[in-house]
């Protein structure tokens, strides 16, 4: 299966040759649903995790015995598919969907029962293009989170567990890892899906611009857009960060995109070294039905059967998830931002 970012809309280094000596790679990922198996690079499950291997855990305090049953959300999921893929949901489907999305109580769960974290997407670097070495010799970068929010001091943040390991050193794998009983929101739960990946051409986000540059492309945008107001084009009108910039959905490598806070470095705890991005793991794979960076081979899909959300993930408010790591010493602790 291949995915292709079409052409970018405007010749941007054309139009800002001192962009040329910022150019980037990043890889987008295209996920998409699927059938994988642990031999292989995805989202969701399954993990190639070794059997002798204590499955992660979360034993933060949540209130745990009231949420969603993965089966539940996994089941809705693929009603409401094939529901779609017909025209909509019967009458018969849509009450079925809604029971599938009542919320849940297991009154013998504790708020401090451990929780299962739930697999988020395993990367070999072989299947991907740019993926960076991971500490002595590891090839296989696997990332996991609890399926409840709120951790922390702050109560706000996200729970990851980010694991490198040597594939080949994996000889006898884990079957079936501990699910958890109930989560906290259905987009915990990624639908697994396989990748296609395909490197692409990136820029800085635009606050990380160098000043004369950023505000050159400023007043670019504000043309652009009283020409789009008057001619009545607004729904065509491109942008920096939107169209030109940073890819969306989940990529790997790259520039981070800051667009929900002001970007700031993302220094290494353990050396003081800039991280580089790693990962973006993103709600959506674009934006709008005729989104600049939806792939060419989907653009002959009907509107109502474009899936922007594959993963079906929920970052933030459905945002998304760059986890940074160390350039200089890849086992130093990892660093993320929700954006």
């Amino acid at each position: 299966m291949t995915r292709t970012t079409p052409p970018r809309p405007v010749p941007v280094e054309e139009l800002f040759p001192k962009l040329a000596a910022l150019r980037g790679v990043t890889t987008r990922l295209h996920p998409r649903p699927g059938r994988p198996d642990a031999s292989v690079s995805s989202v969701g499950d399954p993990l190639l995790w070794p059997a002798d291997e204590p499955w992660p855990m979360c034993t933060e305090p949540h209130r745990r015995s009231r949420g969603y049953r993965v089966a539940d959300i996994r089941q809705a999921r693929r009603l409401l598919a094939d529901a779609w893929a017909r025209d909509r949901p019967t009458a018969a489907e849509g009450a079925l969907l809604t029971e599938l999305g009542r919320r849940h109580r297991v009154p013998d769960l504790t708020d401090t029962d451990p929780i299962p974290l739930i697999g988020l997407v395993q990367l070999y670097r072989r299947d991907i293009p740019g993926l960076m070495p991971g500490p002595d010799g590891c090839d296989l970068l696997q990332v996991l989170w609890c399926p409840y929010e709120a951790h922390g001091p702050s109560r706000q943040g996200l729970a990851l567990h980010i694991r490198w390991r040597r594939a080949d050193q994996v000889t006898a794998a884990l079957d079936a890892p501990p699910q958890p009983v109930l989560v906290g929101f259905e987009g915990a739960v990624p639908e697994p899906c396989v990748l296609c990946p395909e490197q692409v051409v990136t820029y800085p986000y635009a606050g990380s611009l160098p000043t004369r540059l950023g505000a050159r492309i400023d007043a670019w945008e504000e043309a652009e857009e009283r020409k789009a107001e008057r001619n009545g084009r607004e729904d065509e009108l491109v942008t920096y960060h939107h169209d030109l910039a940073i890819p969306q959905g989940c990529r790997v490598g790259g520039f981070p995109s800051w667009h929900t806070t002001d970007p700031h470095p993302m220094t290494c705890e353990a050396c003081a070294a800039p991280m580089e991005l790693l990962l973006t793991v993103a709600s959506r794979e674009w934006d709008g039905a005729d989104g600049s960076w939806m792939p060419v081979e989907e653009r002959d899909i009907a509107e109502h059967l474009r899936d922007l959300t594959p993963t079906k993930l929920t970052i933030g408010r459905d945002g998304l998830l760059n986890i940074f790591a160390c350039p200089t010493a890849p086992g130093h602790p990892h660093r993320w931002s929700v954006q």
